[in-house]
Order: C-alpha cells, then sequence, then structure tokens
C-alpha cells in the first residue's frame, strides 16, 4: 500500500532544499533545460490588471512571483502607457484610478467585514468553556468550497471616507446573508450608481436547505438617505450578477434564467428607464464578461467560441433592443481574451492567454480586431524555452456532429516518431476547453516531458451553441463518453501516436470521466489520473454543499425512485458501479478542504483499486481544496504525476 500524506508547510526547510535538487534531477536532467519543468512554471510571473487610469493614458496592473522554497509570494504594481512602452513601477495604484469603493464625490467608501451573526460554536453556546472545539448546526450551508460556516457574514459597510471616528453603516441590517457572495465574490459584487446616492449590491439572501438548492441571487438597491433596501431584480430566478453603470446611467449586469443550473446561459440584461432589455437573448452562447462602452451605446463583452473566448460587442438601442441587437465578433484566432480592462480610445485593453504563455495585456483595435501586445512579463523565459506545436483538429462523434478537439505536440515533434499520448478531461463539467494557460493543467509542460495531449471539446462546454452546452446535463456517462473516446481513437489512428501507450487524466468532472473510462475503455489505456474526481454519485449527493448542482446534472436524489432521470444516472452513471471492470494502473489525488467534491470520493476509488489489486497510488493534500495552491505542493503534485506516468506509461 502507498499513501503519501503530503502536508502544505514543510518546516524542515533542509529537507525541502533537497527533495527538490533530487526530485527535480530526474525531470531535468531527462529534458533539455530549454523546455518548460515544473520548477521553471512557478517562476512565470502571474499579471493581474487593475485598470486604465483615470487620465486614459496608462494601464495599471500588478505582477505576483513566487518563492517556492519559502512559500512567499511578492507584489508589485506598473503602469505601462495604453498604446505601449516601457512599465514603470508604481507604490499605489489608487493614485492613478480612482477607488471603485469610494462615493463618487469622495465622501464615503464601501468597507467589506465579516459580521458575526448566528451561533455556531461551541463556544458561542456555552461561553464558560472557552477552550472547546465543536460546531452546532441545525440546518443546511454548514460548509462552502473549503470552510465551514462559523456564523460569520460578509458585509458591506458605509464609512465616511478616511474618517475612522465615525461608526460605519451596515447597510445589510444584520441580515444573515452574505456580500460579495462566498466564496469567490469579490468588488465586482457591488456598485455606486453615477450619482453616489445609492449602493447596488449582489447578494443571495437564503438559508440553510433554500440556500444549498437555489442559485438565486439578486441585485438590491440601498438608498443612502432613506437606509432602504430594495430587491430590483425579483422574480429573475437565476443568478444576477456584476452590476455596472454607463456613463449615462443605464445599468447593466449578467442574468440566469433557470434557478438551480449554475450553467445557465448567461445573458446581458439593460434596465433604463424602466424598462429590462435582454441584449443576447437571441444569441447562441453564453457571456463571460463585459464593459460599457465609453459612448453608452455599446456593451464589450468576451465569450467562448469555438475552442477559444474572443472579444465581441453588442449594441445598446433602446429604439429596436427588443428585436435583435447586432452582435458583432471583433477578435478571432488561436487564443483567448481571458480578462477585460475596458476601453481606451478606439483599443480596448483585454489580458490574452494560449497554451503556451501566460497572461500579457494586449490592446485590440476595435474597427479590424488586430492586436498588440503591451507587456512581456514572462518574455525571458519563453524566449529561451522550445514552445509546443498545438494544432486543432475536428473529429468526427458518433452521432456524426463535429468536435473541436486541441492536439499539443512536444517539442520539437518528429512525425516518424511515437509518443505517448495522453487524453485530457476537462471539469466543470460546463466549464470551456479553450487556450487557457493553467499552473495545474499545463499543457505545455506535459508535452515538454515528451507526451501529445489530447483535449476533446466533448459534450458539456460552452462555445458551440447552447445545445452543445447543456447536452451533459443529466447524461454524464452518456455521449459525451463516446466524445472522449471518438478523439483519442481518432488520433491514435495517427503513425507518430503510440496506441499502447495512451493515458487518461482529469480534475473534478475530469476525475469523473476518468474513473468512468476505467470501466468502460476496453483496455485502450494504460494507466490513469483522477484529481478530486467523483467516484460514488450517492456519497457525493450526501456530502457534497452546493446541492443545486447535483439536483440539476444528475437529476435529483438517489431516493427519488420515481424520478426517472435521476434513477438513470444513479444506476447508469455512477462510476462505482463499474469497479469490477477496473484493470489499469490508476493515481489518486484529493484535497482534504475540498468540500464540493469531499474526501471520500477519493478514498472510495483507492480503496476499491487497492482492493482489486491494482497498482494504484493516493496523494492526500490535507490543507488543499479542489485546486492546488501552495507552490511547494504544486511542485510535489507535478513531481508525482509525471512520475506516475514514468512507471506506468
Amino acid at each position: 500500500m502507498v499513501f503519501l500524506y503530503l502536508k502544505s508547510k514543510l518546516k524542515n526547510m533542509k529537507r525541502l532544499s533537497l527533495f527538490i535538487l533530487f526530485g527535480f534531477g530526474l525531470t531535468i536532467s531527462t529534458f533539455a533545460q530549454n523546455m518548460m519543468t515544473p520548477e521553471l512554471l512557478w517562476k512565470l510571473k502571474r499579471l493581474s490588471p487593475v485598470g486604465i487610469s483615470d487620465d486614459g493614458k496608462n494601464i495599471i496592473y500588478s505582477v505576483t512571483e513566487f518563492q517556492v522554497e519559502t512559500e512567499e509570494r511578492t507584489t508589485q504594481h506598473y503602469r505601462v502607457p495604453v498604446q505601449g512602452g516601457n512599465p514603470v513601477e508604481i507604490q499605489n495604484p489608487s493614485e492613478f484610478i480612482t477607488d471603485k469603493s469610494v462615493s463618487p464625490d469622495g465622501t464615503r467608501k464601501i468597507e467589506v467585514e465579516k459580521v458575526k451573526l448566528d451561533k455556531v460554536l461551541g463556544k458561542d453556546y456555552y461561553p464558560e468553556f472557552e477552550n472547546s472545539n465543536l460546531y452546532i448546526y441545525n440546518d443546511l450551508y454548514y460548509r462552502h468550497w473549503d470552510k465551514w460556516n462559523d456564523g460569520t457574514y460578509n458585509h458591506l459597510i458605509l464609512n465616511m471616507n478616511g474618517d475612522t471616528e465615525v461608526e460605519g453603516i451596515d447597510i445589510m441590517k444584520d441580515e444573515p446573508f452574505h456580500s460579495p457572495q462566498m466564496p469567490f465574490g469579490g468588488s465586482s459584487d457591488y456598485t455606486w450608481n453615477n450619482e453616489g446616492t445609492k449602493i447596488l449590491y449582489v447578494s443571495k439572501k437564503l438559508q440553510g436547505k433554500e440556500y444549498a438548492t437555489s442559485t438565486n441571487s439578486d441585485i438590491y438597491e440601498y438608498d443612502i438617505k432613506s437606509g432602504t433596501t430594495k430587491n430590483i431584480t425579483e422574480g429573475m430566478p437565476g443568478y444576477e450578477t456584476h452590476p455596472e453603470f454607463s456613463k449615462d446611467g443605464a445599468l447593466a449586469f449578467l442574468s440566469m434564467k433557470r434557478d438551480g443550473y449554475e450553467a445557465d446561459k448567461n445573458d446581458i440584461i439593460v434596465f433604463q428607464n424602466g424598462k429590462k432589455y435582454n441584449l443576447t437573448q437571441h444569441w447562441d452562447d453564453t457571456v463571460f464578461g463585459f464593459k460599457w462602452a465609453d459612448n453608452g451605446k455599446e456593451i464589450y463583452f468576451n465569450a467562448p467560441v469555438g475552442g477559444t473566448i474572443q472579444l465581441f460587442s453588442v449594441e445598446f438601442n433602446p429604439g429596436n433592443t427588443r428585436n435583435n441587437p447586432k452582435i458583432k465578433q471583433i477578435t478571432n484566432g488561436e487564443f483567448d481574451v481571458a480578462g477585460l480592462v475596458g476601453q481606451s480610445e478606439n483599443n480596448f485593453i483585454v489580458t490574452r492567454t494560449d497554451m503556451n504563455h501566460a497572461a500579457e495585456i494586449y490592446s485590440v483595435d476595435l474597427k479590424n480586431g488586430k492586436m498588440n501586445q503591451i507587456t512581456h512579463v514572462n518574455k525571458d523565459i519563453y524566449d529561451r524555452i522550445k514552445l509546443s506545436k498545438v494544432e486543432k483538429r475536428m473529429v468526427k462523434t458518433t452521432d456524426n456532429k463535429e468536435m473541436v478537439t486541441w492536439v499539443i505536440y512536444p517539442p520539437d515533434f518528429d512525425p516518424n516518431k511515437k509518443y505517448p499520448t495522453l487524453l485530457y478531461c476537462q471539469g466543470g463539467p460546463q466549464s470551456p476547453l479553450s487556450q487557457f494557460y493553467s499552473f495545474r493543467w499545463n499543457f505545455q509542460l506535459m508535452a515538454a516531458h515528451g507526451y501529445i495531449v489530447v483535449a476533446p471539446n466533448r459534450r458539456g462546454m460552452p462555445g458551440h451553441g447552447v445545445e452543445w452546452n447543456e447536452a451533459i446535463s443529466k447524461d454524464w456517462g452518456g455521449q459525451v463518453m463516446d466524445d472522449y473516446l471518438s478523439a483519442i481513437d481518432e488520433l491514435a489512428k495517427e503513425p507518430y501516436v503510440d496506441e499502447k501507450r495512451l493515458g487518461a487524466v482529469g480534475a473534478s468532472y475530469g476525475g469523473y470521466s476518468v474513473f468512468y473510462l476505467a470501466g468502460i475503455h476496453n483496455k485502450r489505456f494504460k494507466t490513469f489520473i483522477s484529481h478530486n474526481g467523483v467516484f460514488n454519485l450517492r456519497s457525493m449527493y450526501g456530502t457534497t454543499e452546493e446541492l443545486w448542482f447535483t439536483n440539476w446534472d444528475a437529476g435529483g436524489a438517489y431516493w427519488e425512485k420515481d424520478n426517472e432521470a435521476a434513477m438513470k444516472t444513479y444506476n447508469e452513471f455512477d462510476p462505482s458501479n463499474l469497479v469490477s471492470k477496473w484493470d489499469t494502473p490508476m493515481l489518486i489525488i484529493q484535497g482534504g478542504k475540498d468540500y464540493r467534491v469531499p474526501i471520500g470520493q477519493g478514498q472510495e476509488a483507492f480503496q476499491a483499486a487497492q482492493l482489486l489489486g491494482l497498482k494504484s497510488r493516493f496523494l492526500f493534500f490535507p490543507e488543499e481544496n479542489h485546486w492546488i495552491l501552495s507552490p511547494q505542493n504544486s511542485v510535489i503534485w507535478h513531481t508525482e504525476f509525471f512520475k506516475w506516468l514514468e512507471e506506468t506509461l
């Protein structure tokens, strides 16, 4: 039995240094220094845009670097002219960009504070036992993502700007709800109106079982003068998020129609003069993010399309918006427009990635879509390594549809050689497999280790129309599995693919896919790697926190015997039902603080593999959640990932 218990903080730095030295010894000596390595991946700088300066002349951004040995991170801020040029380090972005939490007249400021409202801890009920260690719950929503509910809530506090003597006003009035939303909400969850008289904020004002089974967040308007709050999206049952005003005072936000469906089509809604306009209702896909145009007559947004993410515009003309507003795709190419910064005269500033490059800032000519790279924070590293060839292929599915499939080849690829090949299974399940750059599932790094990577845009992914996106719900083990096998079977025909050395890897729903494929692959694959994968749909339903997700995608609870969709899911699409057919080595990875796909999923799968006598290994990261965030843990993750492939493939 092999069990690796990995701590996120290694106290003995000498042992860590030796581990890194010898752990990377095989990797570094095996591959030339001009290839991507796990160590080099963590030397990449991570860029985050802050915005365009108030005078419109500069782009403000931050660059974060990590030290693996100490797990320290340092962040520096820079400004660079919008037309490009040499960046200049700055100390305080607020000197160039108005803090959006400050009111337009500068007199008030919104702060986010944790407010204790509920009794949950043992000492809340028994104050005489200060050292007690327990939680007491009477309803659901007792934990979320990677944290247990301790009775505190994110609240927006209205303060006099710069005056710490005056007590702030809790605009949520001791309500037991969050804003910003948990776990990923931030400053995009609230905004001032243009006059500075009202605050709009996002909140899901539900508790307990209702919170766990619903996605119904709304946008609330707090009037400063009267101290009253009203729900301005009442009657809209899905997610409403990202409120933003145009310079003319029109309110735009993102909206999903259906309660309980977290991957529903995201539309851009505009409220103006008491009327509501859906700008993208006739568009056959989903919106990721948006920014108002300076003229208030257009909105720029990014959205998935054809295995990429591109920049679009949609007109806002109340005179004809109810018909079919004009939508224009501005950029086109094998890259992702990953983030939207804002408009600068006739250009729009974005961040861009591809499978060979982490995020950099680009300007987009709004007339012709031409892109100009503004920042080059990782140029020194990319200039000295060889890049992978990335190919977009169309694969015919079993139901005679064309499926985008990305194929990533090793640097110095030689078509006269044979290469081991990995089928990459994307998570989500409704997340795009686009030209993203991941610091965990890094295709550039996999290819640098000598593997061809096959990454199909299987059923369930946005960017190929709403029907394709929704086809995976309640059909986790159906057509999507045929899509996976269609992709790997097609590539296995190529003379440079070693059909006897195929592996399948993935996380979350991708990890589920690995577990399921292990029971149906008919000896196609020689090895499997599953990270935080769903293994047992019944125990998953009993322990996951966001029940709206399992209710929608599984069709309901496992005890609903008259629910045909749910019964099909639990009886036909549960990987644990296929364990008797497992016959292939498997690496199973699990985070201890993953409450979306809880620890039991990985434990059950590993126990099954061990009792079947299969070569298997369990990597347990007790302090990690659904992802791997610690630099040292990440280095070990990659080391073990490639070590396993070397052993089994």
